[in-house]
């Protein structure tokens, strides 16, 4: 989504903004970069820079979570993730505080980019697990600046049911039904650590054939994992599925309430709720399969 009542945030807005609030970096190429994500609009500033502006208020309130938490996370985490070095204020029309960060040389992940998918999600399930024990104290709880990442999973239970039954005979309703109930029965019942809250593929970079770098904590808060194993159905199949899980060792009912924020999301994208991206809607059918497969499985 992204808010009509603030101007186009392009190259030109990018300028204005950059010569005004930091004029000591106005000389330098700005150009966009090849995946700019939903949420956020990205920039490459340079040879070393990046800016990135909320694409909608619903994102604004992660600007400042980002540039409090992650310099303070990364010396912890075993790959390197964005390090802030400057926040924009509103300006030029623009409504709302932005960011500028160092670039992380690598490309946005893909299949044809990885060498090794098994080593490919050992290394993002060693992060996590990293990420995951760094000391939560103080942290942002989930709530509406995250769409509550890491929080309930029941947030969603109307919104998931409503797509079960929209999509009637498209699915197998009665085993989705099944898996989301099992997912909404249990609850992380540890101390809240650190999640992600986006681990999609588009957040995950790669030089030379393996992960390099994790970038777009924009939905970063402490609570539930559960949320942080979707990318087990996006993108894993099989051995590598299988490696992610292994490597990553949590609990079964964690993965069982990651089934249903893989499904909550795949459903509403299959049933073409508002807001959902209509060129996912065939991988959102194949998620569903892939997670009623896995269920039918371990039953």
């Amino acid at each position: 989504m992204q808010n009509t009542d603030i101007v186009p945030i392009d190259v030109y807005l990018v300028q204005k903004l950059i010569a005004t609030q930091f004029p000591e970096w106005a000389d330098l190429k700005l150009k966009p970069v090849e995946f700019s994500g939903w949420d956020n609009r990205t920039f490459h500033l340079g040879e070393h820079m990046t800016v990135r502006l909320p694409s909608d208020k619903a994102y604004a309130q992660q600007v400042e979570n980002e540039q409090y938490w992650l310099p303070k996370l990364a010396p912890e985490l075993p790959l390197p993730i964005p390090t802030p070095l400057a926040m924009g204020k509103p300006g030029e029309g623009y409504l709302y505080n932005w960011s500028v960060y160092s670039w992380i040389d690598g490309n946005t992940a893909s299949i044809e980019r990885i060498t090794d998918l098994c080593q490919f999600a050992t290394a993002l399930a060693e992060f996590l697990v990293a990420l995951h024990s760094c000391d939560a104290t103080g942290g942002p709880l989930a709530g509406p600046h995250n769409f509550y990442r890491g929080g309930e999973l029941a947030v969603y239970d109307d919104e998931t049911r409503q797509a079960i039954t929209m999509l009637g005979n498209k699915i197998d309703a009665d085993t989705v039904t099944e898996v989301w109930n099992t997912a909404l029965a249990s609850t992380w019942d540890k101390a809240p650590v650190w999640v992600h809250g986006d681990v999609a593929i588009g957040n995950l970079l790669v030089n030379k054939g393996k992960l390099c770098a994790v970038i777009d904590f924009g939905q970063l808060c402490i609570g539930d994992p559960a949320c942080d194993l979707a990318i087990a159905w996006n993108f894993f199949k099989g051995e590598s599925r299988d490696a992610f899980r292994w490597a990553i060792n949590l609990d079964n009912a964690t993965w069982e309430r990651a089934w249903g924020w893989t499904l909550w999301k795949a459903l509403i994208v299959y049933a073409r709720l508002p807001g959902t991206n209509p060129l996912e809607v065939e991988k959102s059918k194949r998620i569903i399969d892939e997670v009623l497969d896995d269920h039918k499985r371990e039953r």
